[in-house]
């Protein structure tokens, strides 16, 4: 059975999966407009920081103010979210999904997906783990040097299905790319969205101290690989003549394939030159979601897909991803309540006074604790580090503990529970498309969260015991 015969799925996001994340979602919701009766209203003062965002005052004070939001205002919350402080890069995520869904349905549809996919199999199905080895460290180095997360979305589908044709599973495929890129994001060695800009607001060079950040790097990837290897040896089937019939080359395939190639090809080395060209960091999104357009109009045009064939499967790719826009809004509209109920800064204020009188390794260890329990809340890494910097960095400093050991603390409390809180979209977006519920992930990748908090503490504790500064 050829390439382009075989059945498309394009980024569809699996019914069950869809409504399984939706279920957990709004229960996450509830609790949390029932937590707002609970737990009483509070705010920091402010400053602007030198770039006009608003940061917590560290000379400041907590005050007590009427908390509570209005049933109505929570109600309509996953919508009011838009108009919100961030609704602006909710919106270009949402932008961004609808363009890649349309460009991937089409390179799928036209069998573009299925050939490149056949393309590699027969290539490199002989070093299959070899070239598991390199996925995952390109997945790695984009989330820690560019803090790519959520554009490597529409790379997951690609990935989980070349795991399948490579005789191993969805999970597999999963953990090469979502979870690898998740872990280079935590990681953090240049990831100008946490550690850039945390260390910004606490005064330090910009990416200095990635030494440690380089050692807590490659012992990340090492566990990472062995972990992924031994679930892959577990699962592994042989590339049989089934799976690896023989390869037919088509001109016109090879001709669409050369132009997607080389379109995704700019665009990974636009974004890889946002490492060091500053000024691209703010566009590494709208890049991406250009190149894929460009991508999925050229290449399936290549491949004889034209005129409304082309646009009629494009605008089905777009419909496609709305289930996704849903979780979006949703798992948004919790910051939104805390922020509105005026009790996230209570829960912040109660964690800073619940810190006073730990030794110094407890300290680490809470702030670390800290913004584990924050990014349940809030999934952007800049955002939290305008809200908890000023504040996790003058304990640091009461305790005698380096602000670059704070700033890594950091890095690792946000990035690796991406892919493990329901509250994240991108992660319930990437089990969708891989058709992969929750409950599956969560029991799969339990293990590796559990040995690589392991792994983390230890290297804090090292950068503790060493003077890391």
């Amino acid at each position: 059975m050829g390439a382009s015969e075989k059945k498309s799925k394009g980024l569809d996001i699996s019914v069950k999966s869809f409504i399984t994340a939706i279920l957990i979602i709004f229960t996450l919701m509830v609790l949390t407009y029932i937590l707002t009766f609970v737990i009483p209203g509070g705010e920091y003062a402010r400053i602007a920081d030198e770039n006009g965002n608003m940061i917590i005052d560290p000379d400041g004070q907590f005050t007590s103010i009427k908390g509570g939001i209005p049933f109505f205002k929570w109600l309509l919350s996953p919508f009011l979210v838009l108009a919100a402080d961030g609704g602006g890069t909710i919106i270009a995520v949402i932008a961004f999904l609808l363009i890649v869904g349309g460009a991937f349905n089409c390179l799928d549809k036209c069998g573009l997906m299925g050939y490149m996919l056949q393309k590699i199999v027969h290539k490199y199905g002989g070093v299959r783990y070899r070239l598991m080895s390199v996925i995952v460290l390109f997945f790695m180095l984009l989330g820690s040097f560019i803090g790519s997360f959520e554009e490597c979305v529409p790379l997951v589908p690609i990935v989980v299905a070349l795991s399948v044709s490579l005789g191993w599973d969805t999970l597999t495929g999963m953990g090469m790319s979502i979870l690898a890129v998740s872990c280079g994001f935590a990681a953090g060695i240049c990831n100008p969205f946490t550690v850039g800009v945390a260390q910004g607001l606490a005064g330090l060079p910009m990416f200095s101290g990635a030494w440690l950040r380089a050692v807590a790097f490659v012992l990340i990837y090492l566990l990472l690989m062995l972990f992924l290897r031994s679930h892959a040896k577990k699962v592994e089937k042989p590339i049989t003549a089934d799976r690896n019939e023989i390869f037919e080359k088509q001109a016109h395939m090879d001709r669409g394939l050369l132009c997607f190639g080389g379109i995704l090809g700019v665009g990974i080395v636009l974004v890889l030159s946002s490492g060091f060209l500053t000024f691209l960091q703010d566009y590494t999104m709208i890049i991406v979601a250009v190149m894929f357009l460009v991508a999925g109009i050229t290449a399936p045009f290549l491949c004889n897909m034209r005129g409304k064939a082309l646009a009629s499967c494009f605008g089905a790719g777009s419909a496609s991803i709305c289930p996704a826009i849903l979780m979006i809004l949703m798992a948004s509209s919790i910051k939104y309540t805390m922020v509105e109920a005026k009790v996230l800064d209570t829960v912040l204020h109660g964690a800073v006074v619940m810190a006073e009188g730990f030794p110094k390794w407890a300290v680490i260890m809470f702030i670390y604790l800290i913004v584990l329990v924050m990014n349940f809340f809030i999934g952007s890494g800049s955002a939290k580090a305008f809200l908890l910097i000023p504040l996790i960095v003058p304990i640091a400093q009461i305790f005698g503990i380096s602000s670059q050991l704070c700033i890594m603390a950091f890095a690792f409390g946000d990035g690796f529970s991406n892919v493990f809180y329901p509250t994240n979209p991108v992660l319930l977006i990437s089990l969708g498309l891989a058709d992969v519920s929750y409950g599956k992930w969560v029991k799969w990748s339990i293990k590796f969260q559990a040995l690589n908090l392991a792994l983390t503490v230890l290297i804090l504790l090292a950068g503790l015991a060493v003077g890391y500064c």
